[in-house]
């Protein structure tokens, strides 16, 4: 299992309450949605590597 670096991140309190209910809404944790959020991102600007921290959904 790969380690995670733990990193601060500041967001727009309307825009945190978005994504806090889109992962409850797909039953994931806050952090959850933050990372498959970025991860869907690099995936489809072609800037994920297959097999480096790519997650199939």
């Amino acid at each position: 299992m790969s380690q995670k670096k733990p990193f601060v991140l500041r967001l727009d309190p309307e825009l945190l309450k978005a994504v806090e209910k889109w992962a409850a809404d797909e039953f994931r944790s806050t952090n959850g949605q933050l990372e498959w959020i970025v991860q869907r991102a690099l995936k489809d600007s072609g800037r994920l590597k297959k097999g480096k921290g790519a997650k199939e959904d």
